[in-house]
């Protein structure tokens, strides 16, 4: 099996280490992803000018494929032939931080799974629950091995068609974690806040800031699972048709 490891905190990250060292296990890995942070950056595809890819070693002496394009990028080229084998599996992560709810549109490292789940390849997105401003190194390693249990699953299993797995884990050691649960998404609570300043020649400019957002722990989602201290396994679909929407919008009968 070959592997493309990807994440959306850049080639250098800590969690994209972890996550490839771990995956190794499986398979042959090739790392592909982006130079700089692209944390928020959602579904992105650059169409609108070249992209750049250069070798660059990791910390163990890795090497990896560095681009300045978004991490659906990354996966997307390796899939299009950067490479010189095919991609049989994309692994996206580990995010420091959790992925629930509604963060997945604008997560890059569930978007990059997004990336290669359009191409009907097995996709997994990695984060980890870690606290929103830990101080000090996080410890990626039971977030990695979560990643190589469920992407050994994938690979015993049928994957279906245009999904991937969001895979949330608690900020736990791995003999902490209470186990797997399937889960769907949750409700993300946002505290979002507008914050506008002033440059030194007045003029003004603005940042989205607020509180770290939260999220309801219903029983059954991804929020819930990692509140009672579970792992949460996502199916997340591309067709984001409201279905159960269908009917009331086709008796609107709209027409000229």
């Amino acid at each position: 099996m070959h592997f493309v490891v990807t994440n959306d905190d850049g080639v250098q990250a800590p969690g994209l280490l972890a996550l490839t060292q771990e995956i190794r296990k499986l398979g042959k890995v090739t790392v592909v992803a982006p130079d700089k942070n692209w944390s928020a950056s959602g579904h992105v595809k650059t169409l609108n000018r070249p992209l750049r890819v250069k070798e660059v070693y990791l910390a163990d002496n890795t090497k990896a494929y560095a681009c300045d394009g978004a991490p659906s990028d990354c996966v997307a080229l390796p899939i299009l032939g950067l490479l010189d084998e095919t991609v049989d599996f994309v692994v996206s992560g580990i995010n420091p931080n959790a992925n629930v709810g509604h963060d997945v549109t604008y997560s890059g490292t569930v978007t990059a799974a997004m990336e290669g789940a359009i191409s009907n390849i097995p996709s997994i997105a990695v984060s980890l629950d870690a606290p929103e401003f830990f101080s000090g190194p996080l410890d990626y390693q039971p977030a990695a091995q979560v990643a190589r249990l469920v992407a050994q699953k994938v690979l015993e299993n049928k994957m279906p068609g245009n999904v991937l797995l969001n895979i949330n884990v608690p900020y736990l050691s791995f003999d902490d974690l209470k186990g797997f649960l399937i889960t769907r998404q949750g409700l993300r609570v946002y505290r979002d806040e507008l914050i506008r300043r002033e440059d030194p020649r007045g003029r003004p400019y603005y940042w989205i800031g607020g509180e770290a957002p939260t999220g309801v722990p219903e029983e059954g989602t991804d929020i819930g699972a990692l509140n009672g201290g579970y792992v949460s396994v996502s199916p997340i679909s591309l067709d984001l048709t409201a279905y159960g929407c269908l009917d009331h919008f086709r008796s609107w009968d709209i027409s000229k």
